[in-house]
């Protein structure tokens, strides 16, 4: 950053964005942008251009690890996804065009309702809503693991054959990636253990279906009535063809009454009405078809990712890259995360 920059500052360019809008959607009237600070990973702000309500989806400033923060691919999963069974935020317009922000981004029309994330919201504080709220979570993960991504022009989005080969490689060079900037910090214990136990320990076939790769409840839109319904699936930058377990195993690691990271886990599932794993998992079974085999597994890989992707927010951290204030924190998390990885190996403790 230079003197006086914020990092906000860095997300864009106001000048270049009020241009592009006025090309893309025909002048405004009013104008106006507000970075939204909450998420971890790519970054969002709400748009106001006229009558319309905009959300802007950029990556992260400064560098980051390749292929992470790929919002062109999420554009496309959320265009071809509309009007199937999963619920997602209108399309607007995607750009390439890295010299207007100085990044690809996209828009999509601006939806009202909830996200939830570390605190349970006051309308849903009941027995009956507190149900429905995981019902909808897991009916729409169903969802997503069952819509024909064939017929939605998503067919060569990935490639299901050899997927968790690639996720263990994928993940264990993201960490790398960070820890050349983390090392000199602090190290991580059993991060190399845990990589080559999974490596042993692919499940030898699995089904093929669209994978959302950070499905949590912080990712889901909830509407604005009392009666919890979800009405969009967000931040699908992970978005591929492959396991559907892989989703499930990044559940179980924030689907959980003993939360790891308070600042980016729930705290509040061990209250009456929210199902534990066993019966949010049976759910899943019924309405998917799809059985839930090897958890430990599915949810060592999920420590695994939450590790590389921790240990990425505190390499931006120590890079200057960001403002978050959860990511400091990670210089002690992250162990954490890969100790828990490391128990659930040695039967010490139960998914």
């Amino acid at each position: 950053m230079t003197d006086g920059e914020t990092y906000a500052d860095q997300l864009v360019d106001e000048r270049a964005l009020r241009e592009y809008l006025t090309a893309t959607l025909g002048p405004g009237d009013s104008y106006g942008i507000e970075h939204l600070g909450e998420g971890h990973s790519n970054e969002t702000l709400f748009v106001e251009w006229g009558d319309s309500r905009l959300v802007l989806r950029r990556p992260p400033a400064g560098e980051t690890a390749r292929t992470a923060h790929d919002v062109i691919r999420e554009y496309r999963i959320i265009d071809a996804l509309e009007g199937t069974a999963v619920p997602t935020p209108t399309p607007v317009a995607a750009c390439e065009d890295t010299s207007i922000i100085g990044s690809e981004f996209y828009l999509t029309e601006r939806l009202e309702g909830t996200v939830i994330r570390t605190d349970e919201p006051e309308r849903f504080a009941a027995v009956d809503r507190r149900r429905r709220v995981s019902e909808e979570l897991i009916d729409t993960l169903a969802a997503i693991h069952t819509v024909d991504y064939e017929a939605v022009g998503l067919g060569d989005l990935g490639r299901p054959e050899g997927f968790l080969d690639r996720q263990i490689d994928r993940w264990g060079e993201q960490f790398e990636w960070a820890a050349e900037t983390t090392a000199d910090e602090r190290s991580v214990p059993h991060i190399e253990e845990i990589g080559s136990w999974l490596e042993a320990n692919v499940p030898d076939s699995y089904e093929h279906t669209l994978v959302h790769g950070d499905y949590k409840l912080d990712n889901v839109l909830y509407g604005p009535n009392p009666d919890p319904e979800l009405i969009a699936v967000m931040d699908w930058e992970l978005g591929t063809l492959g396991d559907p377990l892989r989703d499930i195993g990044w559940l179980c690691c924030f689907w959980d009454p003993d939360p790891l990271i308070e600042g980016l886990m729930p705290t509040f599932l061990g209250r009456p009405g929210y199902p534990d794993r066993g019966e949010l998992l049976e759910r899943y079974e019924r309405q998917s078809g799809i059985e839930v085999v090897e958890l430990d597994f599915y949810t060592v890989l999920g420590h695994y990712m939450l590790a590389a992707a921790c240990e990425m927010f505190y390499a931006r951290y120590l890079n200057g890259d960001s403002d978050d204030p959860l990511y400091p924190g990670m210089r002690e998390i992250v162990p954490g995360v890969t100790r828990r990885a490391k128990a659930i190996i040695d039967g010490e403790r139960t998914v």
